[in-house]
């Protein structure tokens, strides 16, 4: 049996067999990712909608998604790339992406106004590899990369990528182990440790998706602004309270279909909640 060891599932694989993220698989005594390479979704967006809102302003970047998580939110927008059909894997078609390729369409777009490359829609760190790989090639090309992710990884991981990374959106989803465990199938403590690494070694900011009777109490959302205006050693020696946090509306989606949206007047109230601790916080989907 092989143990993964990239995030807190720790999944003991047989040789060939594939973890709850469906997107690593056991070889040769470790892990390695399966759809290294294989796209699912590619645009040139606004750097606002990773979110990123002190990153870069006003500028383009372009996405990359693969395929796989390891997390099964309820509620996940891009399930399809996201969620593996049992041993059937992924259903969507994607296209073959090289890293060398990949960077070379970054530098396409860079007359358009991009910078970079965002590694975003799934997880991207469930396939980190093909992350590191591209990200190295951008910056040679004097562009950007970003990665937008759920932050269930190891250290380890981190520690592969920092060299290469030069901004993140990590989710910090709620507050409690509760929500975290029964909800989303996740690890708070583990989110909370990527968080406090990876903000002393590059730009991030912060989204919470608020889902209404999960985790929209001002209570939770004190407590979690607190925890993020108490981050310490913050990159570039800001301080905990400059971390941006988007504070984000719920859409009924996937199968969490049994709630409205949440309401927007409830989305700024948390907005005001959390602005007691932190500098820089922002309304999202409303």
């Amino acid at each position: 049996m092989t143990c993964c060891n990239v995030c807190f599932r720790h999944c003991e694989l047989r040789e060939g067999q594939t973890g709850t993220c469906g997107a690593r698989t056991a070889s040769g005594g470790g892990t390695v990712p399966v759809y290294y390479g294989r796209v699912s979704s590619l645009a040139l967006d606004p750097i606002e909608k990773k979110p990123l809102a002190r990153f870069h302003p006003g500028s383009l970047i372009l996405s990359a998604g693969g395929l796989g998580c390891n997390l099964r939110c309820p509620f996940c927008q891009n399930h399809e790339i996201a969620q593996a059909e049992g041993e059937r894997g992924f259903s969507i078609r994607t296209r073959e992406v090289s890293p060398e390729q990949l960077a070379e369409l970054a530098v396409y777009y860079r007359e358009k106004g991009n910078i970079g490359v965002a590694f975003t829609y799934n997880e991207p760190l469930v396939c980190w590899e093909y992350v590191r790989d591209t990200a190295k090639l951008v910056r040679e090309r004097g562009m950007l990369n970003v990665t937008v992710t759920n932050g269930c990884a190891e250290i380890g991981i981190l520690d592969q990528l920092s060299p290469y990374i030069d901004a993140m959106n990590i989710d910090l989803k709620g507050f409690t182990d509760r929500y975290y465990s029964k909800v989303l199938g996740g690890d708070r403590e583990m989110v909370m440790a990527f968080i406090r690494e990876a903000v002393q070694r590059f730009h991030v900011e912060l989204t919470t998706l608020i889902v209404p009777g999960k985790n929209d109490s001002e209570e939770e959302m004190l407590q979690l602004s607190e925890w993020v205006a108490g981050l310490e050693n913050v990159f570039r020696g800001r301080r905990g309270e400059e971390v941006p946090l988007h504070i984000t509306r719920f859409f009924p989606r996937y199968r969490m279909t049994d709630r409205r949206p949440t309401d927007v007047r409830k989305i700024c109230d948390l907005v005001r909640t959390a602005e007691k601790n932190l500098r820089y916080v922002y309304p999202g989907n409303c």
